[in-house]
């Protein structure tokens, strides 16, 4: 973890890195789509300085907000961000500016930034013990709305 993008802040970011990870396949494809925790790994920045490895990170983390963005209908012009990226301020600067978007913390409109996440699991999990479906055929590809997960009882 970058605690308030510390290292990111004293590294450069090693721009021919970050435009090879932007050229992956998934960023042209159309929505819906999704991503699995394995398609990139911190390899990509191996042999590199910590601050400059964070930095590289970074910008990628905040390029690829504005590449989704740009595949919108209609591209906002400030997105609300939450979870514990949005106590990073390198990390809202470069979506600020490798974005080109105003990216707001949760709390300037209001809202319980750690909350938030939390919040949507459980809401979630209760549509699934509902057997109420959390999964649409147009906002991930599954084939027909499903619930997800299995709940166990210990």
């Amino acid at each position: 973890m970058d605690w308030n993008g510390e290292f990111a802040l004293n590294g450069q970011v090693d721009e021919k890195i970050l435009k090879s990870l932007l050229c992956h396949s998934y960023f042209s494809k159309s929505y819906p789509k999704s991503l699995d925790r394995f398609d990139f790994s911190s390899d990509t920045v191996k042999g590199l300085s910590l601050e400059d490895g964070c930095a590289t990170l970074t910008a990628f983390c905040a390029s690829t907000v504005g590449k989704a963005l740009d595949m919108l209908p209609i591209r906002p012009t400030e997105i609300i961000v939450c979870g514990g990226g949005r106590h990073n301020s390198v990390m809202l600067k470069e979506i600020s500016i490798r974005g080109n978007v105003k990216a707001i913390p949760a709390e300037d409109r209001g809202f319980r930034g750690d909350a938030i996440e939390a919040e949507c699991f459980g809401y979630l999990a209760v549509r699934c013990l509902k057997k109420l479906p959390i999964s649409f055929p147009n906002t991930t590809g599954v084939p027909v709305s499903m619930s997800g997960g299995k709940i166990c009882h210990v």
